[in-house]
């Protein structure tokens, strides 16, 4: 049996440690292109400016135009080749990092994500859409960044719901590791066939990374209250600092190294619907990660831990969360299609997998979600 495992070559975490990219620049170059928001890179501009000066590297500002297009990257390769930059820096949130992911291809590549909303900077590979914002292809490169720099200041300062989004994504980590695990399915570390010569096909997981997809599960669900309650109030405290390590690196090489199952596919079907668009990733994550519990039948233990602190910290337990007032079962069937076509994560799942079946637990998943915050209230 093949296995995998994949990661960055450091991750680094820490207050103001935004004072400390220039070292790590300097470990791969003595330049830097760093693609972000104009606003992102503001917000941070002085400490770019001290480390750039304590560490003796050129640093080039190359604002990230909003989306990460072919266009937009072809855009950003060739100021970093007027430049001469030996290094690219992603700052910000995730499409300004998956577009210098794509910029840099592999090589040099130091990540800086200014919020700790989803757990994919950890990763070897990025999303791409199109000029409409339309999903269009997966990028996947030779390893993972260099570096993944995480500023706990800068976080704290953000909007809590960015933190609590991040919650919501590691939340699912877990439940579709373990589903992985028990169908033997393969993971996302094994390289993709006819990557590169040598590549010698699919990879299951290892006995690490379920290791780390469990500990992310059990972090948020002890510290994550706390959090929440410190990015509310944007403030580092030992909680926030737990919270931002789970959600970027515990789940980032969970998901990456230990697989995904029904949560994910579920939350792609749901683009079929107008209303959870409006949410990120990783509310939307949240209650998918719901559906999947029940489509697997989950105890009911479980599936009341997970409802009491989504309600908790605000997370989505029902469809009504997110913007989707009326449940009608021919749109819910649309959803749980494209959640099923063959090439989809949900065929990870432990067992046989059918449209019906995942339409119905969509459905039951927000009978009960509705059902629980009622009487929660």
């Amino acid at each position: 049996m093949r296995k995998a495992f994949i990661s960055p070559s450091k991750y680094v975490q820490g207050e103001d440690e935004l004072l400390n990219l220039g070292f790590y620049i300097q470990s791969l170059g003595e330049s830097a292109l760093v693609i972000g928001n104009k606003e992102d890179i503001d917000r941070v501009q002085d400490k770019l400016d001290k480390t750039a000066e304590k560490f003796n590297v050129k640093l080039y500002r190359a604002e990230f135009g909003g989306e990460a297009t072919r266009d937009e990257v072809e855009r950003l390769k060739k100021i970093a080749e007027e430049k001469g930059t030996d290094v690219i820096v992603g700052l910000g949130g995730g499409k300004a990092i998956d577009t210098s992911k794509v910029v840099a291809n592999g090589h040099n590549v130091i990540v800086c994500p200014t919020i700790a909303a989803q757990d994919a900077p950890t990763s070897h590979s990025a999303v791409l859409y199109t000029a409409d914002h339309q999903f269009d292809d997966y990028a996947y490169f030779i390893k993972n960044p260099d570096v993944v720099l995480m500023d706990t200041t800068v976080i704290a300062q953000a909007p809590s719901r960015f933190l609590v989004a991040g919650m919501g994504d590691t939340l699912a980590t877990y439940y579709e590791a373990r589903a992985t695990r028990q169908s033997n399915s393969n993971v996302n570390a094994g390289l993709p066939n006819g990557y590169h010569t040598g590549a010698t096909g699919p990879a299951k997981g290892t006995i690490a990374a379920m290791t780390l997809a469990e500990k992310s599960l059990e972090i948020i669900l002890e510290k994550g209250y706390d959090a929440k309650i410190a990015a509310d109030n944007n403030i580092v405290t030992p909680a926030l600092e737990d919270i931002v390590e789970a959600n970027t690196l515990l789940s980032g090489l969970g998901f990456e190294s230990a697989g995904l199952a029904a949560s994910h596919a579920i939350y792609n079907g749901l683009t079929v619907l107008d209303g959870p668009g409006n949410y990120y990733h990783g509310e939307q994550v949240a209650f998918t990660t719901f559906v999947q519990l029940v489509l697997e039948n989950a105890p009911k233990s479980e599936i009341n831990e997970l409802l009491d602190f989504s309600i908790s910290v605000g997370l989505p337990v029902c469809l009504a969360d997110l913007d989707v007032e009326e449940v009608k079962y021919d749109e819910i069937l649309e959803v749980a299609k494209k959640a099923c076509i063959p090439e989809e994560s949900i065929h990870s799942m432990p067992f046989e997998i059918t449209v019906e079946a995942v339409a119905q637990a969509i459905i039951a998943a927000d009978a009960i979600g509705r059902d629980y915050k009622e009487k929660n209230k």
